[in-house]
């Protein structure tokens, strides 16, 4: 009898590695305006407050759709989502080098962000239906480690065809990339294991019988979702951490430029270096997590792993704007977004751990707010500039926010999951 044949590499295992593009894409089209920030302010004639607008106005638009977007993931299946996804925001991405002012450049980033609005949720929720239990840590840490080759990428990109062709090109050359995702998408990808037939029964059966969601799951209703205990302090504690999140993309170029003096390859040479040590604090997290999941149990493994990545990225923030030395201050940012990539895809481990079939959903809300806070972030950072003429003094802001995200994980529990539809006796129990 022939033996069966066997893929080199785990099926799951490459879907994963699409989503890793995947995130990839979101991250090189999302830091491509603040890298050529300066530039944009200087040939548009924007002050800071104006540029904070911008963008803020992705921001929210992100935020708005994001629930949305993830609900839409949980009843047609993410496949659909992501092919919407990554046309909208790639079409919009090119858009922005056709931007005559302020007012189209608003309107432009508010339709690339109700565009990208779901990648997340999605993401997670096709971790959930892909993945064993024990792998979620891992396999969530190589969704995040997507958008730091994003942003390490984006600044060698976009930085020589900035200098060679002007502000506007780099949108063009980012924007297309998106479509040969999409090209893969649509022919390879599937919404659940069960659908693909390549896959061994060995790693369907692994699958099926330890991730977090199954085909043929109903969904539970938002009034049994909100009235989870530990969704509202996981909602706040990102509203907090996304801060941190959307300096490091949105304003820290312009930052390190105007606020430190560095010149435009300096700042493309720290933002990359920044970016690919963010690569280091993913793989540490997700293996930490993992750990700490087996050895202190669900509770303690997720929120030991978050606390340490958010109280660890607040204290440097606060080091890097107190130093007057240009290369501690760029030690400690580039440590902070170490730190940061730590402890950030817990939260989305999380939204699968209490989620389960309503995954999507769940992330879609937590990204609502975190969204939220990048919106606030966006709008605050340029205002105080603007008012103070100092940069240090709006880092100080978001190192404290930090700082509140790191203790509300105390209040965070990733074993009170969402009751699935007909657990009867136990939904008492887990709302409480």
């Amino acid at each position: 009898m022939r033996p069966p044949f066997k893929l080199p590499v785990p099926y799951r295992y490459r879907v994963l590695a699409l989503l890793c593009a995947l995130t990839t894409l979101t991250y090189m089209d999302r830091i491509c305006i603040s890298i050529v920030g300066v530039r944009i302010k200087a040939g548009l004639h924007l002050s800071n407050e104006q540029f904070g607008w911008v963008l803020a106005a992705f921001a929210l638009a992100y935020a708005i759709f994001e629930i949305p977007s993830g609900m839409l993931g949980d009843r047609i299946g993410p496949k659909k989502v992501f092919i919407r996804i990554v046309i909208a925001w790639s079409v919009f991405t090119a858009l922005t080098g056709l931007a005559t002012g302020l007012l189209s450049l608003l309107l432009i980033r508010f339709l690339f962000g109700a565009g990208e609005s779901g990648t997340y949720p999605n993401s997670i929720l096709t971790v959930s239906r892909w993945f064993p239990v024990s792998e979620t840590g891992r396999a969530l840490s190589w969704v995040g480690i997507g958008s730091q080759i994003g942003a390490a990428l984006a600044p060698l990109i976009v930085v020589p065809i900035a200098m060679a062709y002007g502000w506007r090109a780099p949108f063009f050359v980012v924007g297309a990339i998106g479509l040969v995702w999409v090209g893969v998408c649509y022919a390879w990808f599937r919404d659940f294991p069960a659908q693909v037939k390549a896959i061994p029964d060995a790693e369907k059966a692994l699958i099926k019988s330890q991730c977090r969601h199954q085909e043929g799951q109903h969904l539970v209703p938002w009034k049994l979702i909100v009235r989870n205990s530990t969704l509202w302090p996981l909602l706040l504690m990102y509203f907090c951490c996304q801060w941190a999140n959307y300096f490091f993309i949105a304003w820290m170029p312009v930052y390190l430029q105007e606020g430190r003096g560095f010149t435009e390859n300096g700042m493309k040479q720290v933002t990359s270096l920044l970016f690919v040590v963010g690569i280091g604090g993913f793989l540490a997290g997700g293996a930490a997590g993992d750990w700490l999941l087996k050895r202190k149990g669900l509770k303690l493994g997720r929120r030991l792993t978050g606390m340490a990545g958010l109280g660890g990225c607040g204290i440097l923030l606060f080091i890097a704007a107190f130093s007057a030395n240009n290369t501690l201050t760029a030690c400690c940012l580039i440590g902070a977004n170490f730190s940061f990539s730590f402890g950030v895809m817990v939260s989305y481990a999380v939204c699968a751990d209490i989620g389960r079939n309503n995954a999507g959903t769940v992330t879609g809300a937590m990204n609502f707010f975190g969204q939220m806070g990048a919106f606030f972030l966006a709008l605050i950072f340029g205002q105080i500039v603007q008012a103070t003429h100092r940069f240090d003094y709006p880092v100080y802001v978001v190192g404290a926010v930090l700082l509140v995200g790191c203790l509300l994980w105390l209040a965070i529990d990733a074993e009170k999951q969402l009751p699935e539809m007909g657990d009867g006796d136990e939904r008492g129990k887990i709302l409480g």
